[in-house]
């Protein structure tokens, strides 16, 4: 146990999850790059602290105790290289080894400088959200599974159906409410094929094009790719009361499940 801390044990687990397990063919990147100007951090969201350790701590662990992964690249802010793997890596002992990346000026740039980072070797790639703390190692599997059962898929995201009425809104004003069974709130992580979200990231490098996320700019170039229906529960962090949100999921995860995850 962490001192001064709820933690019960940060300590590696991999756990077996799957049909018979999984080959360790996936490189995770995630995400911790940003500034979190709306969570009102100066350090950054992914800094803050969550039942006894930083938010992206938390994601670290889940890709960590996943089997399919076998190597993680954390993209982290310039010059904070040192600092994440103080904070972030050291209170953990992890059995997946672990590189950096620096990010850029936007969340595409900052997964660009992971993919290039990446290792040889990995045929599938998991991009997460270093402030989504509350990804099951079960939901990675899933996901990458379902990529892995179709070939003609280029990957498959985290995602949940939207439960809310919607509103097409034009000036303040109500143009049309659209039929939500069509409509799914997506999450991370999302698992692509290497060579498909490289050339992906290459070509909207090339044509100066913003996707809204990384399955985005596979749409664009007429790539398949698949909602894989994962909990509410896997939230991310970008408002002080998220961060009160999750604390709350994590209590209650850490209660039942203990260091499982």
């Amino acid at each position: 146990m962490i001192a001064g801390t709820s933690v019960a044990c940060p300590q590696a687990q991999k756990q077996a999850v799957g049909e018979e397990g999984s080959t360790a063919d996936t490189c995770a990147i995630i995400a911790a790059g940003g500034l979190g100007e709306r969570f009102g951090y100066a350090r950054g969201k992914q800094y803050a602290e969550l039942c006894g350790l930083p938010v992206a701590s938390w994601s670290v662990l889940a890709f960590d105790r996943a089997p399919s992964v076998g190597h993680i690249v954390i993209v982290c802010p310039v010059g904070r290289v040192d600092e994440t793997r103080r904070e972030v890596l050291g209170p953990l002992t992890l059995s997946t080894p672990v590189s950096f990346a620096l990010a850029g000026g936007t969340r595409q740039e900052s997964v660009m400088s992971g993919l290039e980072a990446m290792p040889e070797g990995f045929h599938l790639v998991a991009i997460h959200d270093g402030a989504r703390p509350l990804i099951a190692v079960e939901d990675i599997e899933r996901c990458l599974d379902v990529v892995r059962a179709d070939a003609a898929l280029d990957g498959a995201i985290c995602a949940f159906r939207c439960i809310d009425t919607l509103k097409l809104v034009e000036d303040g004003d109500i143009v049309a409410t659209p039929d939500r069974s069509f409509y799914w709130c997506a999450q991370t992580p999302q698992c692509f094929r290497a060579s498909a979200i490289l050339a992906a990231h290459r070509a909207a490098q090339r044509d100066a094009y913003v996707g809204t996320d990384d399955a985005s700019l596979i749409e664009r170039l007429g790539g398949r790719v698949r909602c894989v229906e994962s909990p509410r529960d896997n939230i991310k962090v970008t408002l002080p009361e998220d961060l009160a949100v999750a604390e709350a999921s994590m209590r209650r995860r850490l209660g039942s499940e203990g260091c499982g995850l």
